[in-house]
């Protein structure tokens, strides 16, 4: 695979989506889950979604339950937990795994486009951030510990 929009996964509610539907955007490619310390991210996640979408950005959530057991629901909980708590009205993805022999394709790709700490593939924790550019290039990885507002500036760059 040489770019993201060879790459597909399912959405939440199991239907396929192909990446390449998000051609020329923006994105912020998240793992996430609901019951983690930066389970509040999804607030400044949603800000990010509701005042950058019509510029061109997209944001893709991917629960994920590798880290404490942190994402333990069905798609339907965590859904539910994402609107209700959240008001998350961007795209979320069924639950994946990040790490690993059984990692998300996707994820194994942006892991060797943008290293973590110290030249490291593998994601640490919940809500490490991947920003790709509209020409499906990834630009910058980013902590779980990174606040989304925190990135807002590099994100208005591609917009």
């Amino acid at each position: 695979m040489t770019s993201i929009y060879d790459f597909s996964a399912k959405a939440i509610d199991g239907s396929e989506v192909r990446l390449d539907h998000y051609r020329g955007k923006a994105l912020l490619i998240v793992n996430t889950a609901s019951k983690c310390g930066f389970t509040p991210q999804y607030e400044g996640l949603e800000k990010l979604h509701e005042e950058l979408s019509d510029r061109g950005l997209a944001i893709l959530g991917f629960p994920c339950n590798q880290f404490g057991q942190q994402e333990p629901g069905s798609a339907e909980e965590i859904a539910s937990f994402c609107r209700l708590t959240y008001d998350v009205k961007f795209p979320m993805f069924a639950r994946i795994d990040v790490n690993g022999a059984d990692a998300h394709p996707l994820y194994t790709w942006l892991k060797s486009q943008a290293k973590g700490l110290l030249g490291s593939e593998g994601i640490k924790w919940n809500f490490t951030k991947f920003l790709v550019d509209r020409d499906g290039k990834v630009i910058d990885r980013y902590a779980p510990t990174t606040k989304p507002e925190a990135i807002r500036a590099d994100i208005e760059k591609l917009l």
